[in-house]
C-alpha cells in the first residue's frame, strides 16, 4: 500500500482483527453484488468505502423517483440511469481506486456460473426467490461464500451460507426451491427506508469479515430483525441431508 492507502484505510489497519494484511485482503479482493438497490446501496457503498479491490454490480434496473426513499446509492439528477452506471458514479465518488465493474443484465444461470466463479464473495441483494436461487446455485457449485439479505415492510434478514464450510447450508437448506413462499414486492407491500440500510450494512459487514478471515461468519445462523419494536432474533439453521443442491457436498452422511 502506498502512502494515500495507509491513510484512507488507517481505521481498519488499527484493528487487531484486520490490520495491514487483512486490509491487503480487501484490496486484492473482488465482490460481486447482484442487485443495485435498497440493499445494493448500501452494501456497495461500503464495500467500496472499506477498500474493495474490484465491485461487480448486476442489475438491469434503471433508477426510478420511488427508488429514492431507501436507495441511497442514487440520487434525484440520475432518474433515469440504469442503476449500475449510478452506482459506479457514486462509488466512484467515495472511493476512485476500487475498480467498478456496472453489468446492465438479467443475469441467467450460465452468466451467473460465470460471474461467481471469478468473485471471492457474492451479496444475494435481489428481491425474489427465483434470482435468490440462481445465485445460490452458482455459489454451490464454483465454492463461493454467498452473504443473503433480504428486506420488507418492517422485516428485515440476513445470513452467511458458506458452502466452503461442510456444515454450513445452502440457501436452499433454509428456503426449498419446491418451498410455497409468498412472493411480495417493496411496490406493493412497502418497506421501511432504513432498514435495507441495516440489513445492507450488515452484509458488507459479513462480506468483509470472511474476506479478512476475522470473527465469526453468520454461516448456520440466520438473524430476523423486526424494526417496529427494533429486536432481533436469531435461529440455528442446519444442513438439509437431502438438499438437492447441495448434498453432494463433502460433509453430509
Amino acid at each position: 500500500m502506498n502512502d494515500q492507502q495507509l491513510l484512507r484505510y488507517s481505521r481498519h489497519i488499527l484493528l487487531d482483527e484486520i490490520g495491514i494484511e487483512g486490509q491487503a485482503r480487501f484490496l486484492a479482493a473482488r465482490v460481486l453484488v447482484i442487485g443495485a438497490g435498497g440493499l445494493g446501496s448500501p452494501a456497495a457503498l461500503y464495500l467500496a468505502a472499506g477498500g474493495v479491490g474490484r465491485l461487480t454490480l448486476v442489475d438491469d434496473d434503471t433508477v426510478d423517483l420511488t427508488n429514492l426513499q431507501r436507495q441511497v446509492m442514487h440520487t434525484t439528477a440520475r432518474v433515469g440511469q440504469p442503476k449500475v452506471e449510478s452506482g459506479r458514479e457514486a462509488l466512484h465518488q467515495i472511493n476512485p481506486e476500487v475498480e467498478v465493474v456496472a453489468l446492465r443484465e438479467r443475469a441467467d444461470a450460465a452468466r451467473l456460473g460465470e460471474l461467481v466463479r471469478d468473485s471471492d464473495v457474492v451479496l444475494d441483494c435481489s428481491d425474489n426467490f427465483a434470482t435468490r436461487h440462481a445465485v445460490n446455485r452458482a455459489c454451490v457449485a464454483a465454492g463461493v461464500p454467498l452473504v443473503a439479505g433480504a428486506a420488507i415492510r418492517f422485516d428485515g434478514q440476513i445470513s452467511v451460507f458458506d458452502v466452503r464450510d461442510p456444515a454450513s447450508p445452502c440457501y436452499a437448506c433454509l428456503f426449498p426451491e419446491d418451498g410455497k413462499f409468498e412472493e411480495v414486492a417493496c411496490s406493493t407491500m412497502g418497506v421501511f427506508a432504513p432498514l435495507v440500510g441495516i440489513i445492507g450494512a450488515m452484509q458488507a459487514a459479513e462480506a468483509l469479515k470472511l474476506l479478512a478471515g476475522s470473527g465469526r461468519s453468520l454461516a448456520g445462523r440466520l438473524q430476523m430483525l423486526d424494526a417496529r419494536a427494533m429486536e432481533w432474533t436469531e435461529i440455528g439453521v442446519a444442513r438439509n441431508p437431502c438438499c438437492p443442491v447441495c448434498a453432494g457436498r463433502p460433509g453430509v452422511e
